[in-house]
């Protein structure tokens, strides 16, 4: 006999219409929230950077590929890892048959990694995508936007990430089963695994001239996650334990 609250169906149209309101107004809320991205300043990139693809070196320009938009995942596989981050290969998995759809509405796909090219391409040859995939191993672009760190700032403790100061130091003291199983599966240990960290940018390309115009970082980037929209209407939700990268807020925001 399960131990869920039970009731009749007169009981459930009852909650559910009451949750339809609410789930309307989080669509409405959605709506907005959309609409207060588009209208973020753009900020224009300076600084020029290289990245190693499939075609060869490529500017940040040029990944638009003749498109005026550009959405980047900010994916963790550092020069040390020896796979990806399964929780980025979750979300790739999701995002890998919509590249060609956004570029049918003028946007470009890439999900960028700081780990040399060739070991992106060996791991995408292993999970059967197709989706652009390219390598910054050799520019401070993932430094730049704050989704990787230096081994010494790890140990100074204090470093950027989502907007704001965040102390490493705590989690690297005493890591959860969580993360060394994540960090054991990328071949790696928890300090290597935790210099890389997950979000995403978009980027406008006008009269020749790049703007960065938003990015989202740590629970910023939970509705990338094509599975989860799937999970929070299963009837036990998520129904996660031990998985650390879903408690990052409390040291992220």
């Amino acid at each position: 006999m399960t131990e869920h609250k039970t009731g009749t169906r007169e009981d459930w149209l009852a909650a559910r219409l009451e949750l339809l309101a609410a789930e309307k107004e989080h669509t409405r809320r959605g709506d907005e929230l959309a609409r207060q991205r588009c209208e973020l300043p753009w900020v224009p990139i300076e600084k020029e950077y290289t990245f190693g693809t499939d075609e060869g070196s490529a500017s940040l320009a040029e990944l638009f590929g003749g498109r005026t938009q550009l959405l980047m995942y900010h994916f963790m596989y550092g020069p040390e890892y020896t796979a990806g981050c399964p929780a980025c290969s979750t979300i790739a998995d999701g995002f890998n048959g919509s590249v060609i759809h956004l570029e049918n509405h003028d946007v470009a796909m890439w999900a960028v990694s700081r780990a040399p090219l060739e070991k992106l391409q060996a791991y995408k040859r292993r999970m059967g995508w197709s989706f652009p995939w390219a390598s910054s191993f050799e520019s401070d672009f993932n430094f730049d936007f704050n989704v990787s760190i230096t081994e010494e700032q790890q140990r100074e403790g204090n470093v950027e990430y989502n907007y704001r100061p965040v102390d490493t130091k705590p989690i690297l003291e005493a890591p959860s089963e969580g993360l060394a199983t994540f960090a054991a599966m990328t071949g790696t240990d928890p300090a290597t695994y935790t210099r890389e960290s997950p979000g995403m940018s978009a980027f406008a390309l006008e009269d020749g001239v790049v703007y960065h115009t938003y990015s989202a970082f740590a629970r910023g980037v939970d509705a990338l996650w094509s599975m989860y929209q799937w999970l929070d209407r299963a009837p036990k939700g998520r129904n996660e334990t031990d998985l650390w990268f879903r408690r990052r807020d409390e040291y992220e925001g």
